[in-house]
């Protein structure tokens, strides 16, 4: 059975909106390792209506920049309930019973479903026990208000395990956890 892995750039504070304003200045050959061995199983995207709006608007004019012909190329299912059809080439929309047409989607032969972004999606994911995976590189840095977190106060806790954990001398935390066995 396919696995849907949730991938993160996430501050200290829990910040994972606009990784742009400060990811970069932590992103070294350790990292770009990490993130290209986690992408290195995943044949297909799954992404909220946000993300997708941005990237539909972003990669189609971008496909000679690095990973634009892979993203491009790749299939994408998009959660949406307002979204009737999605014209980036590849892109599904997922609606109605989600939960029974993303466990079909699992059940197809395939790779791994990666998600980069989708907090609010992620969190629905686990909270339906679809999520098999949730990859976070920890940055050692402080956002502050305003932007949004993965896991805002107002959320049901979710028991999460450890799957593995290394440190990157820049001081990136690389953690991997999976849903609690209940």
């Amino acid at each position: 059975m396919r696995k849907i892995k949730a991938n993160f750039f996430i501050s200290l504070d829990g910040v994972v909106e606009a990784p742009d304003r400060w990811h970069f200045p932590y992103f070294d050959d350790e990292m770009g390792a990490a993130v290209s061995a986690g992408f290195a199983t995943t044949d297909a995207m799954l992404m909220g209506r946000v993300l997708y709006d941005e990237w539909a608007a972003y990669w189609p004019e971008h496909a000679d920049e690095p990973f634009g012909d892979v993203i491009n190329g790749m299939q994408k299912y998009v959660v949406s309930n307002s979204l009737r059809t999605a014209e980036w080439q590849n892109s599904e929309v997922v609606s109605g019973d989600v939960v029974a047409q993303l466990t079909e989607i699992k059940r197809r032969d395939g790779g791994d479903i990666s998600m980069s972004g989708s907090a609010t999606t992620v969190r629905w994911l686990l909270r339906e026990g679809l999520l098999d995976e949730l990859n976070l590189l920890v940055h050692p840095i402080a956002i502050g208000d305003g932007l949004a977190r993965l896991f805002p106060p107002d959320e049901p806790s979710i028991p999460l395990e450890l799957l593995s954990g290394q440190t990157f001398k820049s001081g990136v935390l690389n953690l991997s956890y999976a849903p609690a066995k209940r």
